[in-house]
């Protein structure tokens, strides 16, 4: 099965969507570093992660040296998102992130990388969560102030959500 690392901004986007859980249902698994979940995921919510299937991985030394190499390069990255960057990379996984500077990375190294739209057309392609719902999910993620979708993408999703609900 198809490992995929996310950063933390997809998780925040799919909590505001209240899609956390229906993430599980896709044909795939879900990574984070363990650097990712000490710092921003610990407590009740990445408990509840973790138990709906959540890998936390931990990093080898060569790993970090190059999440830290990565890092030196790149003083925009956070150093989670640099482990997740490092874990995919190395791996040969696929990386979810919101986060522009390092989706323009994972482009420019020829890393696979995807984000919150791409995880909206599996849930709707494999009719995991109902277009209705999707709709509903998607409305709350872009309302938000720190929304960064791109504005046509996300128009275009709802509207095909409305017209095509399956509710």
């Amino acid at each position: 099965m198809r490992v995929l690392v996310s950063d933390t901004s997809v998780i925040i986007d799919l909590e505001r969507g209240s899609l956390l859980q229906d993430l599980f249902r896709l044909p795939f698994q879900f990574a984070v570093p363990d650097l990712l979940f000490h710092r921003e995921l610990k407590g009740a919510l990445g408990e509840q992660l973790v138990a709906w299937g959540l890998r936390v991985e931990e990093l080898t030394s060569d790993e970090v040296a190059r999440a830290t190499s990565v890092r030196r390069a790149n003083s925009a990255l956070s150093v989670p998102d640099t482990f997740a960057f490092s874990l995919a990379t190395v791996r040969g996984w696929t990386l979810l992130t919101g986060d522009g500077s390092l989706r323009k990375l994972a482009v420019s190294t020829g890393l696979n990388v995807h984000g919150v739209l791409w995880l909206f057309d599996q849930f709707e392609a494999g009719r995991h969560v109902p277009n209705g719902r999707l709709h509903t999910c998607l409305t709350a993620i872009s309302a938000h102030p720190r929304c960064r979708l791109p504005t046509a993408d996300v128009k275009r999703r709802l509207a095909r959500y409305a017209t095509t609900s399956s509710d």
